[in-house]
């Protein structure tokens, strides 16, 4: 541990009224033994389990590599009075846990940011909530290093699908109980300490293999994330372990006298129980908290607690491992939101790693609008208020945070796309949709709330719908022609675009900007039944090159039409 963060543990420690002594017995956080890696003796998916539960998939075509380790040693148990510092109950209980690497293959890659993960146990087994969110795919391109740790007991000794269960041969001997005598997680904090500790500042085996971290950011999604905030007011001012806490989906109130900066995410969903002040189990809520140079609140209007994107990397590994999850359709309404709550994730770590790094806090954002305790809407039951996605700002769909029924319906949302009328009355034409969703891109971009990879994928993904455009062609009894996607799409500095004729025509081939207006002539001629191509350098017909846009591409031949979308990508 470097002096900087022995002072701010003992400064913090002193705003208290904590007699410094009692204080230095518990400053410094052990290192635990660190056993591994440990093998990967089958593949995933194998019925004997002797693989890493919930092994990530497609790392290697990402440059990363996922290691899994033992943690071994004693823990202490804290009392965790509320918005108050630790004190120590009893120490010396003996554990043994487990903790999850991805990080970048090779170190020169490493970034310098661990995000140390709490990993989540609420379906009573280990779950990865900010990897799965659908910003595992940032955090790799932008190299950081994750670290999962497995702190408490339902998802090592639950009956079925924790740990040792799950696996036997190669999980039996984890124990976070001291041998079943402590069942209330009352080691989970210290566990949680001396597995940053093992990454931070290792004596032995070095799970990072030599990559030298420069700071620590913890991390949780909603009860592993109101972890964190007992974590961070009673546990953090005697540790001094991490720089920075990302808190998501979840509303723990946090103390103001601490230094390291906390950052929370809140869905709509969440959103929607802070406003009625009690979440599903009857316990209240706490109010917002204000933003502070230490504190910040983002809500995204929209998007639900449990999205599609998150179960879309859930379910498969589910059904690999074995994990029984409820099927869709149980829900009142259709469920998982598609509004892209990750896209502002992405955006969250990077403000948290500048903030924790002594650089200026996040922006704040507007929060969701609430009509006495429930969410405020507009007449089509859009959230009003909070961040908005151009998901949310220019609709297709109705997508909420909200629903009802069984399991965990209620942190579900809902997904209602709008029928055909609907869209017609909003968009008239593709070009207006795409004028749209560009402005709201360019909207949040500038105020901060999502990053530039993530506005380009959200105009390339509305170019590519079909919204406010329908196509020419005429049914397949009376094609005559073929036409294909251009590729590579998006393109730099030019594009093949393939299609096929069934009988010899004259033949156009033309580009248009979305609003209609002629581009380009690829193609003018008589030509044979068979395979064609054209390129494409993205100019216009006075040869001068057009912007970064949507654009598209029609074929017309012997009274028939087609036309598809393609993307410039400057």
């Amino acid at each position: 541990m470097d002096c900087n963060r022995i002072l701010r543990s003992i400064v913090a420690t002193l705003a208290t009224g904590l007699a410094l002594a009692a204080v230095s017995a518990s400053a410094s956080v052990p290192n635990p033994t660190v056993l591994g890696p440990i093998p990967q003796n089958a593949s995933p998916g194998d019925p004997s389990h002797d693989y890493t539960f919930f092994s990530s998939q497609n790392l290697a075509a990402n440059g990363y590599v996922e290691e899994e380790y033992f943690i071994e040693g004693t823990a202490n148990v804290y009392a965790t009075p509320p918005l108050a510092t630790g004190t120590l109950i009893s120490s010396g209980h003996p554990y043994k846990s487990r903790i999850v690497v991805r990080r970048p293959a090779d170190s020169k890659r490493f970034n310098g940011t661990v995000i140390l993960e709490w990993l989540n146990v609420t379906g009573g087994f280990d779950l990865d909530g900010i990897w799965l969110s659908g910003s595992a795919a940032d955090l790799m391109r932008k190299g950081y290093a994750w670290v999962g740790v497995s702190a408490q007991r339902v998802g090592i000794h639950q009956p079925g699908t924790g740990l040792r269960a799950w696996s036997p041969v190669r999980y039996g001997t984890l124990d976070v109980t001291d041998g079943g005598v402590l069942l209330a997680d009352e080691l989970c904090y210290d566990i949680f300490s001396q597995a940053g500790q093992a990454v931070m500042s290792p004596a032995g085996i070095d799970p990072l293999r030599g990559a030298r971290p420069h700071q620590i950011i913890a991390g949780g999604i909603s009860q592993s994330a109101a972890r964190l905030g007992i974590y961070y007011n009673s546990i953090q001012p005697l540790a001094g372990l991490c720089d920075g806490f990302m808190v998501l989906l979840a509303n723990p109130f946090v103390r103001g006298d601490l230094s390291p900066p906390v950052f929370k995410v809140h869905s709509e969903s969440d959103a929607a129980v802070v406003a009625a002040g009690v979440n599903a189990f009857g316990l209240p809520v706490p109010p917002l908290q204000p933003d502070t140079d230490h504190c910040r609140t983002w809500q995204v209007a929209g998007a639900s607690h449990i999205d599609r994107y998150f179960t879309d990397n859930l379910y498969p590994l589910a059904g690999r491992d074995g994990i029984l999850l409820p099927p869709p359709g149980l829900c009142a309404t259709p469920e998982w939101s598609r509004v892209h709550l990750y896209y502002v994730l992405n955006a969250a770590f990077n403000h948290m790693v500048r903030w924790a790094s002594g650089g200026a806090p996040p922006p704040s954002a507007p929060p969701i609008g609430t009509d006495g305790t429930v969410i405020a809407r507009d007449a089509t039951g859009l959230a009003l208020g909070g961040i908005r996605l151009a998901d949310v700002d220019v609709p297709i769909a109705l997508n909420t945070g909200e629903n009802s029924g069984p399991f965990f319906c209620p942190l579900l949302g809902t997904h209602i796309p709008f029928d055909g009328p609907t869209l017609a009355s909003l968009y008239p034409d593709h070009g207006t949709y795409v004028d749209a969703v560009q402005a709201v891109v360019d909207a949040n971009l500038a105020a901060g709330y999502i990053v530039q990879r993530d506005g380009k994928a959200t105009i390339t993904e509305a170019a590519m719908s079909s919204i406010g455009y329908m196509s020419l062609a005429l049914s397949p009894s009376r094609r005559t022609a073929r036409l294909e996607q251009n590729r590579p799409n998006p393109f730099n500095p030019h594009t093949e675009i393939r299609y096929s004729l069934s009988e010899r025509g004259r033949v156009r081939l033309d580009v248009y900007d979305v609003h209609g207006r002629a581009i380009r002539r690829l193609v003018d001629r008589e030509q044979s039944a068979g395979e064609h191509r054209a390129t494409w350098a993205g100019t216009d017909d006075r040869g001068r090159p057009v912007a970064s846009g949507v654009y598209l591409y029609r074929l017309s031949t012997n009274g028939y039409q087609e036309t598809r979308k393609l993307v410039v990508d400057r």
